[in-house]
């Protein structure tokens, strides 16, 4: 039994490491360095160093280096108070089936929508859920937020929805105006944790002052190396393209 169970695990180490991307592309890139070796090629040399360079970007260690310092630049506050919880939208399904209605949060929304959702509870504050219709082919994240909580009881009059924002620019532009308009002063913005460096700069460009309150982790706090980091994967890629979105997100706020 043991050893039919230590095979499979090979068997799937193998094939998640070497079949799926991206690591059946390192795998064609070392052949065709190998191959270039063979025959004393000139491109051996410089396919092999972006060889080495693809593969440690696809490693959650490399990429967990380079997305933990925007994850760390705010803390979860452990008395949080306001008078208005903020959530930011982060994509949408259009037309996915749901219990009442179409369309699904995607993962980075759920997490956001799951922490709003005890703070609601804990603190009993109206909601802001501000995020569009980014493309013709995606949902309204506010929409679809607002029909959720709505199906687990929270009262109407305790949600109000931003549907114009396409970005982080308009989610401050319009929930501003949103908390103008029923006089709220004191929000706690609620986004993904490699998101709140930059949607903080973006409040604080229209003046508001927000409590950050990180969710949606894509990496441990205490970070604790195991053998399983050096392994490229699919996540490794996404919070490498994540944390270069931020960065350059950042660079960007003075200009929009």
């Amino acid at each position: 039994m043991h050893s039919i169970l230590a095979m499979i695990y090979i068997i799937k180490f193998l094939y998640s490491t070497f079949i799926l991307p991206p690591g059946i592309f390192i795998l064609l890139l070392i052949v065709i360095c190998f191959k270039l070796f063979r025959t004393k090629n000139k491109l051996f040399k410089p396919l092999m160093i972006l060889t080495i360079i693809f593969y440690a970007f696809c490693t959650p260690l490399v990429t967990g280096l380079i997305i933990s310092p925007l994850e760390k630049e705010y803390s979860v506050p452990k008395s949080p108070q306001g008078d208005v919880i903020v959530m930011l939208g982060g994509g949408a399904t259009l037309d996915t089936p749901n219990l009442d209605f179409k369309g699904h949060l995607s993962g980075y929304s759920a997490n956001r929508l799951l922490t709003t959702i005890e703070l609601y509870k804990k603190l009993n504050i109206p909601i802001i859920i501000s995020g569009g219709k980014v493309f013709s082919s995606s949902g309204s994240e506010s929409l679809v937020a607002r029909n959720i909580l709505i199906s687990i009881g929270v009262p109407k009059n305790m949600i109000f929805i931003d549907t114009r924002s396409v970005n982080t620019t308009e989610n401050a532009k319009y929930t501003k105006a949103i908390m103008g308009n029923h006089n709220f002063k004191n929000p706690i913005l609620v986004t993904s944790a490699f998101h709140m460096p930059r949607a903080v700069k973006q409040f604080n460009k229209f003046n508001v002052k927000v409590l950050p309150f990180p969710t949606d982790y894509q990496t441990n706090v205490d970070v604790k190396f195991e053998v399983n980091e050096l392994l490229p994967s699919g996540s490794g890629i996404l919070n490498l393209s994540l944390a270069v979105k931020e960065y350059i997100g950042i660079l960007a706020v003075r200009i929009y």
